[in-house]
């Protein structure tokens, strides 16, 4: 099965890097333009230099940070305004420090809320009447398997993962008679600079060696090793295609087997 996405435009959230820059990789190789949403203008210039553009894409890149809404509004609306239709959105944004929810502040939660929802909101809602004009939209939110699991020691990002992943559903249900689907990846222990984070997190707190820790973490998957990147990003890019026009408002695990449930 070829899939193509010549003459459709994307956008892709935390494209600089991990999991989002592996998704706009492939996008761009699937014939995608890709724009990427960073906080970093030199890491995003890299990125998009790097991007394959053997079906004339032009790709490029939005400078924006999704801690501040007002501005993530002002720099999308330009976007748009430069752009025009926006066939894909990928929202994928880092997830929130590692910790027990006992220990999280209500700050700890306000600031993932905005970072995880409330933006997704923001830049849906703008992309939306240009995805019903084309009769054409992928929403794809990057979250995490803690939807149908909560994971250990990540509080904060298993109570906003819930909630976005019933944002999304409810997208889903809305938005489907426009010939636009809304759905979720939920990665498994990829190997990401946050993955890093997390185990050196968790090693620091406990005096526990982090290779010790990494073993453990490896010893619950079927698969026995850490997904790549890559890995995730064929899923995004399979959602995002005319192959999964009937896929709509599902979350996708891409863990190995980790999940403890279907």
């Amino acid at each position: 099965m070829q899939i193509q996405l010549i003459n459709k435009v994307a956008l892709v959230g935390g494209g600089s890097k991990g999991i989002g820059k592996a998704i706009a990789i492939e996008l761009a190789k699937a014939g995608a333009s890709v724009w990427i949403i960073a906080r970093n203008e030199e890491v995003a210039k890299s990125v998009v230099s790097s991007l394959n553009s053997n079906e004339g894409q032009k790709h490029g890149y939005v400078i924006a940070d999704m801690a501040k809404p007002d501005e993530v509004r002002i720099k999308i609306s330009a976007f748009i305004h430069q752009i025009g239709t926006i066939h894909i959105l990928v929202n994928n944004t880092g997830g929130p420090a590692s910790g027990p929810i006992t220990d999280a502040s209500e700050d700890e939660f306000l600031n993932a809320f905005t970072q995880h929802l409330i933006c997704n909101q923001i830049i849906s809602k703008q992309l939306l009447p240009g995805m019903k004009e084309a009769n054409y939209g992928r929403i794809i939110n990057v979250i995490s398997t803690s939807v149908k699991v909560p994971l250990h020691g990540l509080g904060v990002s298993n109570s906003i993962r819930g909630a976005v992943a019933n944002w999304a559903k409810t997208w889903a249900n809305e938005c489907g008679k426009f010939g636009i689907t809304v759905n979720n990846i939920l990665p498994g222990a990829t190997k990401t600079d946050r993955l890093s984070a997390i185990i050196n997190n968790k090693s620091a707190k406990l005096q526990i060696d982090a290779e010790k820790i990494e073993k453990e973490m490896l010893h619950e998957i079927p698969m026995g090793r850490f997904a790549s990147p890559e890995e995730i990003a064929y899923a995004a890019v399979f959602l995002a295609s005319d192959k999964a026009a009937y896929i709509n408002g599902i979350n996708m695990p891409v863990d190995g087997g980790r999940t403890g449930s279907l």
